[in-house]
């Protein structure tokens, strides 16, 4: 059963390389789902002929649509369009609306036409054209055995144009009936068994047209509700029962009902019950407060922060005394808790959180202690502190007390630190 089916092919040899990380099949893959079309497979070729067709051979039986990114440029190791020409049996043709968008981009650059820039505008005379309206080489759409194949360029911001532009919006068009619905519970604290476990009864009342699926990630664990149905407003009903079924039953761990980044979600609590928060980071160098102005009116809550990363800066800038760094350590709950409280009252903000630890081995502590982080949130009628030990590397475990401070936030300012 080809149908609502597809499959995604990258090509080059950077990608098997890993110079380059594939990007462009998560994308396309996310943005084929809400139009209700499964991904069944993902196969990454490198520049190489046989596997290319060896791939296409495997996929157009099996499904109803075929997506290609990549060797589509003016350079000699661009070779899927020449591949494609033979495959689909046709012949290279100059297409002059492509050649005048070709024309143009050089132009407007004030850059000469090179032979093998005019080449791009030569597709296959047995398919389709879509334009590219971000660069120079078209997309091109084949047919064969009741399989749509589709070939755009590699590059990430060409191929998602020629998708918004000329393919979703006719898969949306011929799928229009039919309602693909998702809803989400983020929970934090509880491992993905036991979440299991604790709904398992939930999860056998589910109908079938209604999956759950367990997405871990950095100790956070989504649960997703997937429902497809041609009645919209039966789906959402449903769907919104189940949701809130299992919010309530694993309420003690659930952080929120969106399926969005921890940071925004601390952005939309701030905002909404209008305070401010304040940052002392030790072990983190900065980086909470890099992720949390990665988003536009971070400024309307987050008046700053204070990267203490020595004691002196600790003592000098934040106030602490040096006998409890001395007496306590630089990770310790002591430390940590002053740190909060510091700079909450220096930045004068409703909320401050400090952090601090020890994220790979140091001569100042003991290996039992590598992967300890102490961290703290202030509010003025209320401080508490958390001891997480984490057991990555440095790099993992810096952005694990990222995510763990950020949901300590959340749960203080909700109420649910317990």
């Amino acid at each position: 059963m080809k149908q609502n089916k597809a499959i995604i092919i990258t090509i080059g040899d950077e990608l098997l390389m890993g110079q380059t990380i594939d990007t462009n099949s998560a994308w396309m893959a996310k943005q084929l789902q809400t139009c209700g079309i499964a991904v069944v497979k993902r196969i990454a070729v490198g520049d190489d002929p046989h596997m290319i067709r060896e791939a296409l051979d495997d996929a157009i039986p099996n499904c109803e649509l075929v997506l290609i990114t990549g060797g589509l440029g003016p350079t000699a190791d661009d070779i899927t369009k020449p591949l494609l020409c033979e495959y689909f049996g046709g012949k290279l043709v100059l297409d002059e609306t492509v050649l005048q968008m070709v024309s143009a981009i050089f132009e407007k650059r004030n850059l000469p036409l090179l032979e093998r820039n005019r080449a791009q505008a030569s597709v296959p005379d047995t398919c389709k054209v879509l334009l590219n309206q971000r660069g120079t080489a078209p997309g091109m759409q084949f047919e064969k055995e009741g399989t749509t194949i589709i070939a755009m360029p590699g590059v990430p911001y060409e191929m998602m144009g020629i998708m918004e532009d000329a393919i979703l919006p006719r898969i949306k068009q011929k799928n229009a009936h039919t309602t693909i619905l998702h809803k989400h519970i983020v929970t934090i604290g509880m491992g993905e068994s036991f979440l299991a476990d604790k709904i398992a009864d939930i999860e056998n009342e589910l109908p079938s047209h209604i999956k759950l699926a367990y997405l871990p990630h950095f100790r956070i664990v989504k649960l997703r509700l997937t429902g497809t149905s041609l009645d919209a407003a039966t789906l959402e009903m449903e769907m919104g029962k189940f949701q809130q079924q299992l919010a309530e039953r694993l309420k003690e761990v659930v952080i929120a009902l969106d399926d969005v980044p921890l940071e925004q979600l601390v952005k939309n609590i701030f905002l909404n019950q209008k305070k401010t928060l304040a940052l002392a980071e030790s072990c983190t160098g900065g980086y909470i407060g890099h992720t949390l102005t990665q988003l536009p009116g971070a400024s309307e809550y987050f008046q700053g922060g204070i990267i203490c990363y020595t004691n002196q800066v600790k003592t000098s800038v934040l106030g602490i005394p040096g006998t409890l760094l001395e007496t306590q350590g630089p990770v310790s709950e002591a430390v940590a808790l002053q740190m909060a409280i510091q700079v909450r009252q220096l930045l004068n903000s409703d909320y401050g959180l400090g952090i601090t630890g020890w994220l790979s081995p140091s001569p100042q502590q003991a290996p039992s202690e590598t992967g300890t982080v102490w961290i703290a949130v202030s509010h003025d009628v209320h401080t508490i502190a958390q001891k997480y030990h984490f057991h990555y590397d440095r790099i993992r475990n810096k952005e694990i007390a990222v995510q763990m401070a950020l949901s300590l936030l959340l749960k203080h300012i909700n109420g649910k630190e317990s």
